[in-house]
């Protein structure tokens, strides 16, 4: 859950990987430091705290005027932030400097034999155990001693190490972490995010589990976990700097939330054609399936706990959803009737990841929904739905989120017409409501504005209640997510009904309940539920359709969503609580787009 650049070339290196650190900063961001070759060998600066601190210190320090080195912004996993602990790490003779991304999972194993063999650890962390292993391999050949290290890891990682001896070269391996090089004109890249290098080039390669680079500024070569030579397709992204600056916008959660509307039509409006849901080639048989079991982890389980209720009513055939952490572990009953979908917005969720593999030892079908293209998830997964929602730099989703749910919609769709269960009407008031949802989602934005008022009255309170029935819970759940990781106050969601059973023990006077009114068909057991807290003093702030006003007479606050039809309500009642929880934390002067002990991408366990 780490940050890693790389670069080789003419120009200076330390500018470049600064530049790209800052891009990867919402990876991790307790310090950062870059390693560059120079002619007095590797010379290394360390910070603790963002990048801004580390690029401050490279200005003060002489003789990084290297063309050829790494950098690295950290999340602890091994030891505390600190100036020692942060990557990079160098071997004890200073002749190699490692950057890292992922967890070594025997590392203890391996330092205490290291240290049997007299060599002297200067870090907590797990990293420094590869650094330290590789120089003692080391026998003249770089790659092949780098190849032999890697062979004795047990875990994750995306590493990349340069040498005194070899001035100009940057190798690279990776195992279940993200890594990809990019390509240049004389001069060439890796990085564990695209983000970091889309200034520089757009054509990138991705590397595989068990391949290692050897990365000059006059060209990339690529080998076979055997040391034998591998060709490779160059990627070319679509997307330009643009869309990963923060253009005008103070945070880029905020930039997400008002990108939703177009995040929504750029997911649906190539999937829908003559009226019929078609999806980029699935060759899919749905009625080899006897369930679906649905898998993912944070918002991404709460787009899934939505797709389960989706794909259950229009397909009628049974389906679960399980975080991926627990699914991996509790020995599931699968066959090859069984279909899994695994929902990533990274595509390197490491739970979701060992689910997958756990589904396709035991003959399921596994189809991925993912945004980034050649992730892992992508690759390992039998099928692949892409979300197209563009890049997503603030660590808390938004727009990944909500294309996880139309592309959820409209895979319920084209398989309930592929079972025979919708046709006709029913599906063309489908079709005609899932095209309507970008400006249902622009209509939500404009009705959001109340959420700043109601984020000054509540941002300082102790904690907060969700509460829904049928799908309004399952989108309670990430409402609550969004102002707990971001804002820091304290919510939960509970089922409504839920809370005659224990929960409403905990309402008092003065207490804000968020209470989710769209599923109309529930709307008066909702409203009795609202009754119960408000007789024990608690405020409600209600999200209901602009057609119900009789919830004018329940609640002390209303904010209005767009009526849509009754399956599509999550896409469109998720945008004010995102706004909301946006102000809150504005008016608590959290760090929105980097929140305390998060980060994007989770690829360790």
């Amino acid at each position: 859950m780490c940050g890693i650049i790389g670069y080789t070339g003419c120009d200076k290196a330390v500018p470049i990987l600064l530049e790209g650190l800052k891009n990867l900063e919402y990876r991790g961001y307790d310090s950062a430091g870059v390693a560059v070759q120079t002619a007095d060998g590797i010379r290394m600066i360390k910070a603790t705290g963002k990048v801004e601190n580390l690029a401050a210190k490279a200005e003060s320090t002489l003789g990084l005027y290297g063309v050829c080195g790494i950098g690295h912004t950290r999340w602890a996993t091994h030891g505390s932030p600190s100036d020692v602990n942060a990557h990079p790490h160098m071997s004890a003779d200073g002749r190699f400097a490692i950057v890292h991304n992922g967890i070594i999972e025997n590392y203890l194993e391996l330092k205490k034999d290291l240290e049997k063999k007299g060599v002297e650890f200067k870090s907590e962390t797990d990293t420094e155990v590869i650094v330290q292993l590789l120089a003692y391999y080391y026998d003249g050949d770089v790659r092949k001693s780098l190849m032999r290290t890697v062979a004795r890891l047990t875990g994750s990682y995306a590493v990349a190490v340069i040498c005194a001896d070899c001035p100009g070269v940057v190798y690279a391996a990776r195992m279940s972490s993200p890594l990809i090089v990019g390509v240049g004109a004389g001069e060439n890249y890796f990085a564990s995010d695209i983000t970091a290098l889309i200034r520089h080039t757009k054509d990138v390669i991705d590397l595989d589990d068990g391949e290692t680079a050897e990365i000059s500024m006059d060209g990339v070569r690529i080998f076979n976990r055997y040391g034998r030579p591998v060709e490779k397709k160059l990627r070319h992204i679509l997307w330009d700097i643009a869309a990963a600056e923060k253009g005008g916008y103070p945070h880029f959660m905020l930039k997400e939330i008002m990108e939703q509307p177009q995040a929504i039509k750029a997911t649906i409006e190539p999937r829908i054609k003559n009226g019929r849901v078609e999806l980029d080639d699935l060759d899919i048989d749905m009625s080899a399936f006897d369930r679906v079991l649905i898998t993912a982890c944070g918002s991404a389980y709460h787009a899934g706990c939505v797709g389960r209720l989706v794909i259950e009513t229009l397909c009628r055939i049974p389906v679960e959803a399980e975080v991926a952490s627990e699914f991996r572990y509790r020995n599931a009953v699968m066959s090859e009737k069984t279909l899994v979908i695994a929902i990533s917005q990274s595509g390197e969720t490491a739970d979701t990841i060992a689910a997958m593999r756990e589904a396709k030892k035991n003959g399921a079908t596994v189809l991925a929904i993912v945004n980034v293209v050649g992730s892992t998830i992508a690759k390992l997964a039998d099928h692949v739905i892409y979300t197209w929602a563009g890049p997503e730099i603030a660590v808390a989703t938004t727009k990944g989120y909500v294309t996880q749910l139309v592309v959820l919609d409209l895979f319920a769709v084209w398989a309930a017409e592929r079972l025979g269960r919708l046709g006709g009407e029913e599906y063309d008031g489908l079709i005609r409501s899932i095209k309507a949802l970008p400006s249902k989602a622009q209509r939500a934005l404009d009705l959001s504005g109340g959420a700043k008022e109601l984020a000054k009255i509540y941002h300082d309170r102790s904690s907060m209640f969700f509460i829904g029935r049928n799908l309004d819970y399952a989108v309670a759940m990430e409402g609550s997510l969004k102002l707990k990781e971001i804002s820091y106050l304290h919510s939960e969601a509970y089922a409504a009904g839920e809370l005659k059973h224990g929960t409403i023990a905990l309402i008092e006077p003065g207490r804000l309940v968020a209470a989710l009114c769209c599923c109309d068909r529930l709307y008066e057991k909702t409203a009795s539920n609202i009754q119960q807290v408000k007789a024990r003093g608690a405020k409600v702030l209600a999200l209901a359709p602009e057609s119900n006003r009789a919830i004018y007479g329940e609640a002390d606050y209303v904010i209005q969503v767009p009526d849509v039809h009754p399956l599509l309500f999550p896409a469109v009642e998720i945008i004010p609580m995102q706004l909301f929880a946006y102000c809150v934390a504005l008016e608590n002067g959290c760090d929105i787009d980097k929140p305390k002990n998060l980060a994007k991408s989770v690829t360790v366990e």
